[in-house]
């Protein structure tokens, strides 16, 4: 069984290798033309130290001068003596253009579907030209036909497939919305780059609680998709907020995933208080201080600054501090530009 290996380096950039049962992750890395940092190879120096947020490993022999006790506790691994047992995710303390081969290059798709789900949500899906390797949540910078622009989306869709899918706001006067509103058709070429972002599903050890603003939705789709082949035994909690009754999309498709995920509910709220729906107003409106577990639960906000920061404010009155609190913003500076992407 071959194991995925995703590197992710600290300005953002992530790389997934392939690293065989036995493989040293420092070989797989070489394997894959990546440059770990690295100099003895013999477990003396440190050079190689990461850090292993999720998987299962075996280190083989190395001295405390380049990885003490404590540090072995916490995670921390020299990539020259760890041995894979399980997928990983393996922190590199240096920038991928430090490290050679690890920048992320163009790859291409063509456009297989083009959807209007809702007025202001566009959805399409990209067929690459082999599977694509990322961690869910995480974006990619697409690259606008005809021009030399980018947009950074995040996939709505599983990693591991060459099949990739986006939702996306359709600005009026948006460059990517303009062109997947009118001119886009099945065949057409695309181009990206990445994977990128800090804003990934983490290992799930306790309660998770995802707050979705708008499109902002995405990116929890594509953790969603991914728990659905690697189950935890631990509750999932969706709040989704739109603006009005019509901007709400794929909601078949989280009845879906409800159905099929062992402890996963959800719940929209629409902020037009004219609209009829259940729930009216903000996210932040419908939680409730039990929704944050006394502070074990890890807190995912992906949607618009007003959105993260109203749920700043929420947690801050409710006086309960989270495991962890992982977001993402998305804004539009102009009426002309697509969503910038800033994650924590």
């Amino acid at each position: 069984m071959t194991y995925q290996i995703a590197l992710q380096f600290e300005d953002g950039v992530s790389r997934v290798i392939a690293c065989e049962p036995g493989e040293l992750v420092a070989d797989a890395a070489y394997r894959a033309k990546i440059n770990i940092p690295l100099d003895c190879r013999d477990g003396a120096c440190g050079t190689c130290k990461c850090r292993c947020e999720s998987g299962d490993y075996a280190l083989g022999d190395y001295i405390e001068d380049a990885l003490s006790d404590d540090e072995a506790s916490q995670g921390y691994v020299l990539t020259c003596q760890m041995r894979p047992s399980s997928d990983c995710v393996v922190r590199v303390p240096s920038s991928s253009a430090a490290c050679k081969g690890a920048q992320a290059g163009a790859q291409r798709a063509t456009i297989a579907r083009v959807g209007r789900d809702s007025p202001t949500t566009v959805s399409f899906t990209l067929q690459a030209e082999q599977p694509v390797g990322f961690l869910p949540g995480q974006y990619v910078n697409l690259v606008v036909p005809g021009t030399g622009d980018t947009r950074a989306y995040s996939f709505s869709s599983a990693p591991g497939s060459g099949e990739l899918s986006f939702l996306i706001r359709d600005v009026p006067g948006g460059l990517m919305s303009g062109y997947m509103r009118s001119r886009a058709r099945p065949g057409d070429a695309m181009s990206f780059t990445g994977p990128y972002g800090s804003f990934y599903l983490r290992p799930v050890e306790r309660p998770v609680l995802m707050l979705a603003g708008g499109t902002g939705l995405a990116p929890f789709l594509s953790m969603l998709q991914w728990l659905q082949a690697h189950p935890a035994p631990q509750p999932i909690r969706l709040a989704y907020g739109v603006n009005t009754e019509a901007d709400l999309v794929e909601l078949a498709q989280l009845e879906a995933l409800k159905a099929t995920l062992p402890d996963f509910d959800w719940f929209t709220c629409v902020v037009d208080r004219a609209s009829g729906h259940p729930r009216v107003g903000f996210v932040t409106d419908h939680l409730r201080a039990d929704h944050l577990h006394e502070g074990d639960v890890d807190l995912y906000v992906c949607g618009p600054p007003p959105m993260v920061e109203g749920v700043r404010r929420w947690i801050a009155e409710a006086g309960v501090t989270p495991k962890s609190f992982h977001y993402e913003k998305f804004s539009s500076a102009t009426a002309a530009l697509e969503p910038l992407k800033e994650a924590a």
